[in-house]
């Protein structure tokens, strides 16, 4: 998007508004009487200084696959791929959400694997940062510095936040320090995209580039409603599609590493599948978006309170819930012991439950985590050895190779594996196609994933 075209199109907006009043919350609140003409400037004195730079340096390993011919000299038995530490340099941006404990949110893929992370507030102070925790699967990560006089920005209600409200995007793509965009909300409850094991993304046409990542999304009011993290564009350009991750979301993984030192997700214990509009003819549903519950799982915070299958989730916190996926994303990230109300559609009734989500199993893990075709599957380290396939959603891409809930990963292409971290290595950087051996009952079979 033309950032420019876009400012002119809010204020042109803006001046709509002023002239006609509309509720507060769709109101632009900047309007100085020295000036003639509504800006976001005022907002932006208040909010920029609490969007940070970040530089990272550290090394990673990078692994090469060797030539046949190359390895003929080591024998049969050889290696079949040659491994060496590499140093990195990254940059990135953080939010200052709390002053008084110099707390700053970001991306982890941001700091992944970096010895040395380097925060630079807006006024030039430079500060080194400690990393307090983070989670892969949903790409938060929470850093914290000891500094004074800091400026935090305010967190919003996200679950508030409606398709075609005003957004303004804050960061430092390219390396570009304190970068404004603006845009609108172009689309809420993105899931399945395959960039995060948990999504339930903002959409934005704010303009977010590299560099951007772990920057702030705020509204009008200057108060964040996301976490800026990916772009869905050609060579990695912006083309009007970006996603944040919604503060919500953020605060509620921010708590339990906060309280807890790590994430604790949490799990409600069901089998399902989006809502169809096969699924709903077959059902006599009269709903055409929720999560349909195939199985309640024994034992489980779902059966505990009284979820059976048949009932589709069409609401969790009073808040509307359009696929499984999405639903998936809210409770894991919610976390374990907290509860969850859960609007419910039962023969033809709509109903309320209460729930309080357990622990997801220890270990348990996203598939797609581990490879793109495992999506929709989460797994866990087997006893005696192996990869355990613990649940498979229907119509995921797990389902569609052949996967089901208690199959046994027990080697890749004749090679046994022990636990996920042996499987994640297997299937890193692996070109073509990869054997999966399955132990499923008393048979044996392989699933192959390209």
């Amino acid at each position: 998007m033309n950032t420019k075209l876009s400012l002119v199109g809010a204020a042109i907006a803006a001046s709509l508004l002023l002239t006609n009043p509309a509720p507060a919350e769709a109101r632009i609140p900047f309007f100085s009487g020295e000036q003639e003409i509504p800006s976001l400037a005022p907002m932006l004195e208040q909010t920029t200084p609490a969007v940070v730079h970040i530089s990272v340096a550290g090394s990673r390993e990078v692994r090469q696959r060797l030539p046949e011919a190359f390895r003929y000299f080591f024998g049969q038995r050889g290696p079949n791929e040659y491994r060496e530490e590499r140093p990195f340099k990254g940059l990135g941006s953080g939010v200052i959400i709390s002053a008084d404990n110099g707390y700053i949110v970001t991306n982890n893929h941001v700091i992944q694997d970096a010895d040395d992370i380097e925060v630079r507030l807006k006024d030039g102070r430079t500060f080194k940062a400690k990393k307090l925790g983070a989670d892969p699967e949903s790409d938060i990560a929470l850093l914290q510095i000891e500094a004074k006089n800091l400026t935090e920005v305010k967190l919003a209600n996200s679950d508030k936040t409606r398709v075609g409200d005003y957004a303004i995007a804050i960061g430092n793509p390219f390396g570009l320090e304190q970068t404004v965009t603006s845009g609108i909300i172009s689309a809420l409850g993105r899931g399945g995209l395959g960039i995060e094991g948990f999504e339930d993304f903002i959409q934005t046409d704010a303009a977010i580039n590299s560099g951007n990542s772990g920057g702030a999304l705020v509204n009008l009011r200057g108060e964040l409603i996301g976490i800026n993290t990916a772009i869905l564009g050609p060579n990695g350009g912006n083309i009007g599609i970006g996603f944040a991750i919604p503060a919500n979301m953020m605060k509620n993984l921010v708590d339990q590493i906060i309280e807890h030192g790590e994430i604790r997700r949490g799990s409600l214990g069901i089998r399902g599948q989006d809502v169809t509009s096969d699924l709903t003819e077959a059902m006599h549903l009269n709903v055409s978006r929720g999560a349909f519950v195939n199985e309640v799982l024994p034992d489980s915070a779902a059966s505990e309170a009284g979820l059976e299958s048949g009932d589709v989730i069409i609401s969790m916190n009073d808040n509307k819930i359009n696929s499984f996926m999405e639903l998936r994303a809210k409770v894991a990230t919610l976390g374990a012991g907290r509860e969850a109300k859960l609007g419910i559609l039962r023969d033809g009734k709509e109903r309320t439950v209460t729930v309080k989500l357990r622990e997801l199993a220890t270990g348990q893990v996203a598939a797609s985590q581990v490879h793109p075709m495992l999506e929709g599957a989460e797994m866990s380290n087997a006893e005696g050895g192996g990869v355990k396939i613990d649940i498979v959603e229907n119509n995921s891409p797990a389902a569609q190779i052949g996967l089901l809930a208690d199959d046994v990963i027990v080697g890749v292409n004749r090679q046994r594996i022990a636990n996920l971290a042996e499987l994640r290595k297997m299937l890193e950087n692996r070109d073509g196609v990869a054997a999966l051996n399955i132990r499923r009952g008393n048979t044996n079979l392989y699933v192959l994933i390209r």
